[in-house]
């Protein structure tokens, strides 16, 4: 009798790839009974691994200064508390700059989780790499490095018109070809375009001087824009599969992809391609800006915040947090940064790893309250007069010539709140600040979205 599916099935199997060779193999040899099942055994998925009942306790690194942080902070906390049941996760803390991203169980900004031989593609989320470049211009005129950048750098929707689109390297590209993840047409015409663009939200160009120095200093911060998003799409749908096989328990947006897996191998490559073509784009906006002014760099580093980063078998995941341990990064030249907003100074660090900090630092300066919640706190004024009181003395501008109020100084966390916890909790040492001169961001790009131009020419 010819065996089927359908016995398969009934012995408990879940229908998979290996279910047409392993008929064919039966079929072939007409195994009786307990030849089939002895056969079978190899193919017999594993217990579902359930999660942590007591999960490892996680660093916490913040404190409510004022009443307006209570609601975040223990946001922050309870989220972590259900993050932390997810079996591959053996540690954890929040930094001073934390806030929650979604439902409880969803991983905070300013958020960091230790997994042993697992990858989180939801921990990185859609923005990957997310990270910060530093450029010294030496004696120069910020208002010129300003001027120059504004002029070459792109923010808002898509990529670049083919006329000025910036190169990417034959390198990364032959790369990308190569990769399991990254190997589509698609995707490479997509990352050539969206060379040398930063997107929008809070993703800025920043010019400032250097307190110990004078120098003039151009400081870009953007992630992997789509080719990042595409990859994370992917990865999720990889990790979710894994999860409903192995640990359907575990939240959907918590799934990882097992290390040791051909899936494993082929994202982390993937994800170092895409961290490679991050630090590219950068490298375009700078180089460009120098190349305007016909000048030379006189220093230059950088360092993602939201990535993941491997020592060992352990995979530090960080969701908008600073690497400070030169084992995380393979290409370390100098110190790492930390912006707070736009009317505040970037500050320039370094630190090591300690009981507290898990080798990372704070990323930023964070929110307490939602976009919308911020703007709706603020319908007493126009917007003119925030813009004006909230970056007076700075030259400010938006890409769109649509203010984002959004993204105004008031919408962060306080600065110098985050600063003082950085030194309370021994985080890092602040080697520098670049005092702010300007700052150019994306503006209110919903304001005229291409899709609503059009709607609003059809009629």
């Amino acid at each position: 009798m010819k065996i089927t599916g359908n016995e398969l099935i009934a012995l408990g199997h879940t229908p998979k790839k290996w279910f047409n060779e392993a008929l064919e193999y039966i079929n072939e040899n007409n195994l009786d009974k307990n030849e089939m099942l002895e056969y079978l055994e190899q193919f017999k998925s594993p217990d579902p691994i359930p999660l942590n009942e007591n999960p490892t306790d996680f660093i916490i690194n913040i404190k409510a200064e004022n009443e307006s942080e209570n609601d975040n902070v223990e946001k922050v906390i309870n989220t972590m508390k259900v993050l932390m049941k997810t079996p591959t996760l053996i540690a954890g803390a929040i930094m001073p700059d934390a806030c929650p991203t979604g439902p409880e169980g969803h991983i905070p900004v300013g958020g960091l989780v230790v997994a042993k031989n697992a990858i989180h593609p939801g921990f990185h989320s859609a923005d990957i790499c997310c990270s910060v470049m530093l450029t010294d211009f030496g004696k120069i005129d910020p208002k010129e490095v300003l001027d120059a950048a504004h002029s070459i750098t792109h923010f808002g929707y898509g990529g670049r018109d083919r006329g000025s689109q910036m190169p990417m390297s034959q390198e990364l590209m032959d790369a990308f070809r190569e990769n399991f993840f990254l190997n589509e047409e698609r995707l490479i015409s997509i990352a050539r375009s969206h060379m040398g663009t930063q997107g929008d939200g809070n993703h800025f160009l920043f010019v400032g001087i250097s307190k110990n120095t004078g120098n003039t200093m151009m400081i870009t911060h953007h992630g992997s824009r789509a080719p990042g998003a595409i990859l994370y799409d992917k990865g999720m749908k990889i990790a979710n599969r894994f999860r409903e096989e192995i640990s359907p328990e575990t939240l959907k947006e918590n799934a990882w992809i097992p290390f040791e897996t051909e899936e494993g191998q082929s994202y982390w490559e993937a994800l170092q391609l895409i961290r490679k073509w991050t630090k590219e784009n950068h490298e375009a906006i700078h180089n460009a800006t120098l190349e305007k002014l016909n000048t030379e760099k006189q220093d230059r580093y950088w360092n993602e915040h939201n990535f993941v980063f491997r020592d060992g078998d352990l995979f530090f995941h960080a969701k908008g947090a600073t690497p400070l341990d030169d084992k995380f990064m393979p290409d370390i030249t100098g110190p790492r940064l930390i912006p707070l907003n736009m009317a505040e100074p970037v500050l320039i660090v370094q630190g090591t790893t300690n009981d507290r900090n898990l080798g990372f630092a704070p990323h930023g300066a964070g929110r307490n309250f939602s976009r919308t919640q911020h703007k709706k706190s603020l319908t007493h004024k126009t917007t003119e007069e925030i813009f004006e009181e909230e970056t007076k003395g700075l030259d400010i501008r938006f890409f769109t010539n649509d203010i984002d109020i959004s993204e105004l100084p008031s919408a962060y966390k306080n600065a110098q709140n985050v600063r003082s916890q950085i030194e309370e909790y021994n985080l890092c040492e602040i080697l520098d600040e670049v005092l702010p001169y300007g700052c150019i961001m994306a503006g209110d790009v919903q304001k005229n979205a291409p899709w609503k131009r059009k709607k609003k020419f059809s009629k």
